[in-house]
């Protein structure tokens, strides 16, 4: 039989609207509004997320409250989760297109907003189906304490969730102070499970990361909030991600978060190279090209053909890592394990003090000028 193209005008009766994550979008309701911001409430059909990294060589289950981030973060990787909610097929920017303008749904990811109904009832049912010795990430994509966090309280109700689990391994990953809000139920968490939370700081000059991450908390108050969750007990560290040629990537702008990292009590530091996915390169490279423009035939190069950095520069910025971690006694925080596993735990810290009995010179290739050392 010969195959036919249906089309609305031969099949009225077929359903001829969006599917999917496209038709929930448009099924989204009106909910709140901030500037220059709309937030929807959506309908979720499930809450967990079977995340598998072939790269990285892991397996786990990821929970994102919001789907889109008011942080606006220029290099953010995960604007491609608006993609699934248009209408029609979007076409990638394809590697060596760097002239591209940002696209529109890659702009709605910080000003379209949605957020996840019925939350805490999903979680509840679906960890029941789990296998509890898996990992459980928090806040992979989207931040779980964006600014609309404080109004609409669905992270705090899946915490709620958490509290009431044992023998779970969860993983939370922030760039705001608001978590300092629920350090009462981490505590309970903690108790009865293992918890690890991390909070993202790239810098601590305050002038760039308002320039990459324009509405999140200033690096200051990120690293307060380490000190109070350290204080209550609770495993807590650093993530000096993404690393960005030529703007935090140097051995003095690496070892200033290691040093105020150390001085808060941080359970460890960790980091990684730029991640620049298609969807997020327009974004980024717009950015570079209007604040930083003698950067850009760098990040050009960088990035012609491949996402991630190459192999000689990720080897660079682990030994700059590993050489802030032993300056300051940090555990290290490997970039391929899983989320909360051997986080700053105390084997680990231990086997470091061991394994390196004093301050280490350091040995790195010869780096690029930075702009905020």
């Amino acid at each position: 039989m010969a195959k036919t193209n249906h089309s609305p005008a031969l099949f009225p009766i077929l359903d001829q609207g969006p599917s999917g994550m496209a038709r929930l979008a448009a099924e989204a309701t009106h909910a709140d509004e901030g500037h220059l911001i709309e937030f929807k409430a959506m309908r979720a059909r499930s809450l967990l997320n079977h995340s598998v990294s072939k790269r990285m060589g892991w397996v786990a289950w990821s929970i994102n409250p919001y789907r889109g981030c008011e942080f606006a973060c220029k290099y953010c990787y995960a604007r491609y989760t608006h993609e699934f909610l248009r209408p029609e097929p979007v076409a990638a920017v394809p590697p060596g297109a760097y002239d591209a303008p940002q696209q529109s749904w890659a702009l709605a990811f910080e000003r379209e907003i949605y957020l996840k109904e019925n939350a805490a009832w999903l979680l509840e049912q679906e960890l029941r189906r789990i296998d509890p010795a898996q990992e459980i990430a928090l806040g992979t994509a989207t931040d779980p304490y964006q600014p609309i966090e404080r109004r609409v309280g669905i992270t705090r109700s899946l915490l709620e969730v958490f509290a009431r689990q044992e023998n779970l391994r969860l993983g939370i990953v922030t760039k705001s102070r608001l978590i300092e809000r629920d350090i009462d139920l981490l505590r309970q968490i903690s108790h009865r499970n293992h918890l690890v939370v991390h909070l993202t700081i790239t810098t601590t000059n305050a002038s760039l990361a308002r320039l990459l991450e324009p509405r999140a908390p200033r690096p200051e108050l990120r690293f307060g909030a380490v000190r109070k969750l350290r204080e209550a007990g609770i495993t807590a560290g650093v993530l000096c991600s993404p690393l960005l040629y030529g703007l935090n990537d140097s051995v003095d702008s690496i070892f200033s978060v290691a040093r105020e990292a150390a001085a808060v009590g941080a359970s460890f530091l960790g980091g990684h190279p730029l991640f620049l996915k298609s969807c997020s390169r327009p974004t980024y490279l717009g950015f570079i090209r209007e604040h930083f423009p003698h950067l850009l035939a760098e990040y050009e190069r960088r990035f012609r053909t491949e996402d991630f950095a190459d192999s000689q520069y990720r080897r660079e910025m682990a030994v700059r890592l590993r050489s802030a971690c032993r300056k300051f006694n940090l555990a290290e925080r490997s970039t391929d394990a899983l989320l909360s596993r051997d986080a700053g735990s105390a084997s680990a810290a231990e086997a470091m003090r061991t394994s390196r009995p004093g301050p280490q010179p350091v040995r790195v290739a010869p780096q690029q000028t930075s702009l905020f050392a």
